[in-house]
């Protein structure tokens, strides 16, 4: 007995205590085969082995329990242990967010806008056909409505495709002089390398009544912002063709990558694209009622300039939430 004592008294977990318990008590333990041989006994012999395995279970039963709360306390206490956090130290750093390089492109072009007295509008992403387009110079079956690739809603709504519709919402709501921006996203069926379904952009417009606004004051303008944009660069402007605006110009910019030497990315060119404008077209001026007034607009990519900014070769991984990508750009102060 004192030999079993000392086996319990001696365990350093419960499996092994969970052992001895089975040897004890089990089917084929000891005091089942001190059970067993009472059938062979009688009268005090028999009274008197019963009463030791008695007295034996009870004291194995107590000793046992004891044994086993002691290592379950003990175990608790080395897990506890393991697991403790001194909350005294210093943890590693933890990684912060950072803006998206769209939502950074967009906040400095704001700035620039609001430093030159520019008001900030906004408008809603569905619109009407009238805002959207007729407004803007574009009738019901003009061809250079096909030029937008539309998102087009069963009542007769469509998703804006471009914030040109905030302008107008403006003109109606206001006299002149306007002299606004609206950035915001906007949405067309396309998805490449350098068009997706939903991308950002901001528009400008410029109102005053009589003549006093021209191309010159745009010229002036742009070429101004664009080289707050991107350093110094060469700005030129191309004819080119926006049902809003007549005359109407593209804008580019020296390559910022190759200056001047022909890459990739200009595809030998030297120039980049960056921005399209003009003088507000007279029948848009009519469809909001306005008369004797002059003015200019101009709408750019946000997209088209964070990858300009950023570098990066493909639009559609703007939009894809790679943390390699983003984690590049989180310490970037333009």
């Amino acid at each position: 007995m004192q030999e079993i004592i000392n086996k319990i008294n001696s365990c350093q977990n419960s499996a092994s205590l969970e052992q001895i318990r089975v040897e004890i008590f089990g089917k084929k333990g000891i005091l089942n085969e001190g059970f067993a041989k009472l059938k062979s006994l009688n009268g005090d012999a028999k009274k008197e082995l019963a009463t030791s395995l008695n007295k034996q279970r009870d004291e194995f039963t107590a000793l046992i329990e004891a044994k086993k709360s002691e290592l379950e306390k003990l175990e608790i206490d080395a897990k506890m242990k393991k697991s403790a956090v001194d909350v005294t130290l210093f943890n590693e750093p933890v990684a912060c967010g950072a803006l998206h390089p769209v939502m950074q492109t967009m906040d400095k072009i704001i700035e620039y806008f609001i430093s030159q007295n520019f008001s900030l509008e906004t408008g809603p992403l569905i619109e009407d056909d009238f805002h959207n387009f007729e407004a803007l110079n574009l009738p019901k079956y003009h061809p250079a409505r096909a030029m937008q690739d539309t998102f087009y809603l069963n009542n007769k709504k469509l998703l804006r495709t471009h914030t040109s519709p905030v302008q107008i919402r403006k003109m109606l709501s206001s006299k002149p002089p306007i002299r606004m921006i609206a950035p915001g996203a906007v949405f067309r069926r396309d998805f490449d390398v350098t068009h997706t379904p939903m991308f950002h952009q901001i528009e400008g417009l410029v109102v005053e009544e009589g003549d006093g606004v021209s191309f010159a004051n745009l010229k002036s303008m742009l070429e101004n912002f664009l080289k707050y944009m991107f350093g110094d660069v060469k700005v030129r402007f191309r004819p080119s063709f926006f049902p809003f605006t007549e005359p109407s110009a593209e804008v580019d910019i020296s390559c910022i990558f190759c200056h001047g030497e022909g890459c990739r990315v200009c595809k030998q060119t030297t120039w980049l694209e960056v921005l399209g404008c003009g003088v507000v077209d007279p029948n848009v001026f009519k469809a909001v009622g306005y008369e004797n007034v002059s003015g200019y607009a101009f709408g750019l990519g946000i997209e088209r300039f964070a990858m300009l900014l950023k570098q990066v070769p493909d639009l559609r991984s703007l939009f894809e939430g790679d943390l390699r990508l983003l984690e590049q750009f989180k310490n970037d102060n333009f």
